[in-house]
């Protein structure tokens, strides 16, 4: 039986990720904002909402929600979690019939979900699903175990298994995701409050102490803009330091038109190069109240797990999201887990008074060119299986058995 390729819909707290299975690229990455009309009664969200006739189809998503004027911009997802349902299900409507011009009636969906999803959650996708638009089938995975399997094209394919630690950075959180056979280890998930969006802060607040002539209102624009094109991990910080001390090439210049009188102006950039990133391995340099690095998180999250996984886990850890694509990130966190590692083993040679010698833990991270949107090329690689049209819940299970069949979505195993 030969099927349309399935949708796969990334849904993300920044950015959507849109495409059909079997791409390489996601056809489309919107923000995830939608712009409705609101009136400004007092009342329950969906209430004040419901009005006449046509307004209720009226609204927009992704970056033209940002330029519609007399709309409030809302965000449906925060936290990875959906926040308003009734929100989500118009968002994903544009999304399938706007954007991917996709009949949802012929097609399998991919969706995604974030670790420790409510299994209602998952119902309630159902529902939106089945009973809005109709869906021949639908698979919700888990990010973390799409991250793994795009890792496997930086892979031999040999070598391809669901057992690794995700380290997932995005816009707003980062989590640390152990995965044993394509299951997640729940109650060893670390979450750190460092993410892309407090980089950017820091280095705004950098430019902010030493740098005129950057337009108020444009800082945060220009410090992100910055952070993606000039930014790096350094493996030493005070080497760095003197590195950029004696060569004054390694200063950039950033040029940037300032919107409001359209001339252009200057900002060199230093010290931020590096100085950015590094509160991933130094986050007491922007945030007092966390002083954990993300390497001793990642060792700390094995160490918890059960024991006869963490090796398995230790060889293969990957990375996922936008705020893992800086330079060197894989390097830099892979030398310091390998450092805690290497220093208990000698301990515990030590404490054994020499009679017992470990054997030697290989630590291994795994940096792709697919890093950015790794979960979502994951379900394109998953979906595009023919296994996958088995493990889709289909819509005939559904109106059988109701949206509690959607609490389970089996992991298949034909890709390994």
């Amino acid at each position: 039986m030969s099927h349309l390729p399935p949708c796969v819909i990334d849904v993300g707290t920044g950015y959507t990720k849109l495409g059909f299975a079997g791409n390489k690229e996601p056809q489309l990455m919107i923000p995830s904002a939608i712009a409705i009309k609101e009136s400004a009664k007092v009342g329950d969200n969906s209430a004040r909402r419901v009005t006449k006739g046509i307004e209720d189809l009226d609204f927009y998503i992704g970056d033209e929600a940002f330029e519609a004027t007399g709309y409030a911009v809302k965000y449906p997802v925060r936290h990875g979690l959906v926040e308003d349902w009734d929100l989500m299900e118009r968002f994903l409507q544009q999304c399938i019939f706007k954007y991917l011009r996709a009949e949802p009636e012929d097609h399998y969906f991919l969706l995604t979900e974030p670790p420790l999803n409510t299994p209602e959650n998952r119902e309630y996708t159902a529902e939106i699903m089945f009973e809005s638009f109709n869906v021949s089938g639908l698979y919700i995975a888990v990010q973390a175990v799409l991250a793994i399997a795009a890792s496997w094209m930086a892979k031999n394919v040999e070598d391809r298994n669901l057992t690794g630690i995700v380290v997932d950075s995005g816009d707003g959180v980062t989590h640390v995701i152990p995965v044993a056979e394509g299951f997640v280890i729940g109650s060893c998930i670390k979450h750190i409050p460092i993410a892309g969006r407090d980089i950017t802060y820091f280095i705004q607040s950098l430019l902010r102490d030493r740098e005129v002539g950057i337009p108020p209102e444009q800082s945060l624009e220009t410090a992100k803009a910055i952070k993606e094109k000039h930014c790096f991990i350094c493996p030493d910080i005070a080497k760095e330091f003197a590195k950029f001390d004696s060569d004054p090439s390694k200063f950039a210049k950033y040029n940037g038109i300032n919107n409001i009188t359209k001339q252009p102006f200057a900002v060199d950039v230093g010290y931020e190069r590096f100085l950015g990133p590094e509160i991933f391995f130094h986050p007491e340099f922007s945030n007092p109240d966390f002083t954990t690095p993300l390497s001793e998180i990642v060792d700390d999250v094995i160490q918890n797990c059960p024991i006869d996984v963490r090796r398995p886990l230790y060889n293969n850890i990957v990375l996922s999201g936008g705020s893992t694509m800086f330079k060197d990130f894989g390097r830099r966190l892979q030398r310091d887990i390998k450092k805690t590692v290497d220093a208990r083993l000698k301990l515990s040679t030590a404490l054994s008074g020499g009679h017992i010698t470990p054997k030697p833990v290989d630590v291994r991270v795994i940096s792709h060119h697919k890093q950015r949107c790794a979960v979502w090329y994951g379900g394109a690689l998953l979906a595009s299986d023919p296994e996958f049209y088995t493990v889709c819940h289909t819509k005939a299970d559904y109106q059988e058995n109701g949206p509690g069949i959607c609490r389970y979505n089996p992991v298949f195993r034909s890709m390994i």
